[in-house]
C-alpha cells in the first residue's frame, strides 16, 4: 500500500497542570495510535509537544513511557517522525534522535505528494517581538545552557515547570489572531516571495487559523490541545483537519 498520508500535530503542552493533564496525554497517545503506519509517510510534531523538558546527559524528564512507546513503533513501522524545537521544549540534545526521531530547530521546506510545505513552531518569526527574541536567545545560548545543566534536576524542573505556569496558556488567556499584521503571518508572505511553496502549517499561536496568503498560498496555524484534539492530516491531494475529541 502506498504512503500517502502525513501527519501534523502541535502544542500539547504535556506536563502543564491545567484541566486535566492525564486526559490531555492519554488523548495524545490514541491520536498517535489512531495513525495507519502502513498508509502514512510522515508525523510532524511542530513544537511544544512538552510544557518544558530539559535533557541532561544522563537525565531526561521522567514519564510519557506510553507517548514514546507509540513514537517509537511509528518509527519502527517506517514513518519519519520530525519534532520541531519549539519555545518550550527547546533542550532537546540528542535523546529524540537516539529514537530514531529527526529534530528541527529552524523552519523546514518539505514536499509530499508534490505539494510544497514549509512547517515550523512559529515563534519569533517576522518583525517586531525585540524582547521575546532576546529572552528566546538567552534561553538558546550555550553558556546559559551548561550554567543551567549545574543545577540538580529536582531543582532545574521546578524551576522549568514554575516558569510555564506563568505564560499565557496556563493563565488561560486567549490569543487574538492579527490577521495580515501578524508577525508569523507577515513572516509568510515575506517568505512566498522568494520561496516556492503551497502551504504553510505553524503552531505556537493556540488558535486555529485557515486563511490564504495574497499571492495564493495556504496559511494555517494549529489550535492547542488543551481542550481538545486538534491535527492537520495530507490524504495526498490536500490538508484536512482531523477529528477533534472533546473532553468529558
Amino acid at each position: 500500500m502506498e504512503r500517502r498520508r502525513v501527519y501534523f500535530a502541535s502544542d500539547v503542552h504535556l506536563g502543564l497542570d491545567l484541566n486535566d493533564p492525564k486526559d490531555r496525554e492519554a488523548r495524545f497517545v490514541r491520536f498517535l495510535r489512531s495513525i495507519p503506519p502502513q498508509e502514512t509517510e510522515a508525523l510532524y510534531l511542530l513544537g511544544d509537544i512538552w510544557d518544558f523538558w530539559y535533557e541532561y546527559r544522563d537525565v531526561v524528564p521522567k514519564g510519557y513511557v506510553r507517548v514514546f512507546a507509540a513514537l517509537m513503533d511509528l518509527v519502527d513501522a517506517g514513518v519519519k517522525v520530525t519534532f520541531f524545537i519549539g519555545n518550550h521544549d527547546i533542550w532537546a540534545y540528542g535523546y529524540f534522535e537516539s529514537m530514531g526521531i529527526g529534530v528541527m530547530r529552524a523552519p523546514l521546506q518539505v514536499e509530499h505528494g508534490g505539494v510544497k510545505f514549509c512547517l515550523a513552531h512559529g515563534d519569533g518569526l517576522g518583525p517586531g517581538m525585540l524582547g521575546y527574541k532576546f529572552m528566546n536567545a538567552v534561553f538558546r545560548c550555550r553558556p546559559v545552557q551548561w550554567l543551567f545543566s549545574l543545577l540538580h534536576p529536582w531543582i532545574a524542573f521546578r524551576l522549568g515547570y514554575g516558569w510555564s505556569r506563568h505564560n499565557r496558556l496556563a493563565r488561560g488567556e486567549e490569543y487574538v489572531f492579527g490577521g495580515e499584521s501578524e508577525p508569523l503571518y507577515r513572516w509568510a508572505v515575506s517568505y512566498a516571495r522568494t520561496h516556492s511553496v503551497d502551504c504553510f502549517i505553524f503552531g505556537h499561536l493556540h488558535t486555529r487559523v485557515d486563511m490564504r496568503l495574497p499571492s495564493g498560498q495556504r496559511f494555517m496555524v494549529m489550535k492547542d490541545w488543551i481542550s481538545s484534539s486538534p491535527y492537520l492530516y495530507f490524504d495526498g491531494t490536500s490538508v484536512r483537519e482531523g477529528i477533534t475529541i472533546n473532553m468529558e
